[in-house]
């Protein structure tokens, strides 16, 4: 990827940090702009190096930009691109991060003033850790990048997207935004359920009695529920359908564990322990590989 004169980050937490980071660390952009709420924020990202200039004004911190990257909440990502869109330099490129896709591109495709475009991203990188101290510009190393171009898409924004995910370290997979959600709520949003859901039933009382086992389970759901609360209704329709036939493989277990079917009992478990092997040697082969 050519180096950019100026990159603007709309929300330097972790993922942006480290997208701050990596630029800098690669010498891929000149300027990297942080834009924040909360000035301690942006203290921070300066102080870890992931951004050369903050501002809590977004117009301000676009203003220059040749590319802008919104790392917000979801919820708040459709109205941060428009509001980028009216005050960077015309004909600007604009990506996101955010982990459903299909309501956000809907709202920004092609609707954008002065010529700017929007073109959706997702880095499969990230950590139940929030903010930007937790930044670390190795984090997309051989990670997926999912790109979710649509009709309107210029072959120059995707390569330069694509280029810059790329240029992070990152494995570029292009889908649709409808794809990307239906994968991602069976990937990503169904286990950040069922670790909160299990953790939710365990009482509190019996805390002192766990292991690793349910530390390692249960990560996930030390994530920002805020956060999660807007995933999951932008999803909601996928998520559903994840939720249920995860539900119909619990029935499964509980039926054969009731009826002391202990046959379809390790047939269930030999499954899980097939898959969870596959899973795992497919991460060993891709850390290998990068």
């Amino acid at each position: 990827m050519e180096r950019l004169q100026s990159v603007a980050i709309v929300g330097v937490g972790l993922i942006g940090g480290s997208i701050g980071l990596g630029l800098r660390k690669r010498g891929l952009a000149e300027k990297i702009v942080g834009i924040g709420r909360r000035q301690v924020n942006l203290r921070i990202a300066r102080r870890v190096g992931a951004v050369t200039n903050t501002t809590i004004d977004l117009s301000k911190g676009v203003a220059d930009a040749e590319l802008v990257i919104v790392c917000t909440p979801v919820g708040r990502i459709v109205q941060d691109v428009r509001t980028a869109a009216e005050h960077c330099p015309e004909g600007t490129l604009i990506t996101d991060v955010g982990s459903a896709k299909q309501a956000i591109v809907a709202a920004l495709d092609g609707q954008l003033p002065r010529g700017c475009r929007f073109l959706g991203s997702h880095p499969l990188a990230g950590s139940e850790k929030a903010g930007p101290s937790y930044a670390k510009p190795e984090l997309f190393d051989g990670r997926i990048a999912l790109i979710t171009p649509t009709r309107n898409t210029r072959a120059e924004d995707y390569d330069l997207i694509e280029e810059f995910w790329e240029a992070l370290g990152s494995v570029v997979i292009k889908m649709s935004a409808e794809e990307h959600d239906r994968a991602l709520a069976m990937t990503s949003h169904l286990p950040h359920m069922a670790a909160a859901a299990l953790v939710a039933t365990v009482p509190e009382t019996l805390f002192r009695l766990t292991g690793t086992g349910i530390l390692d389970t249960t990560r996930l759901a030390a994530g920002d529920p805020k956060l999660w609360v807007q995933i999951l209704m932008l999803n909601r329709d996928n998520v559903l359908s994840a939720l249920e036939q995860y539900g119909a493989k619990l029935a499964a277990l509980y039926r054969a564990i009731r009826d002391g079917d202990q046959a379809e009992l390790e047939q269930l478990l030999t499954l899980a322990k097939k898959n969870r092997d596959a899973l795992g040697l497919q991460w060993g082969q891709s850390a290998l590989s990068h």
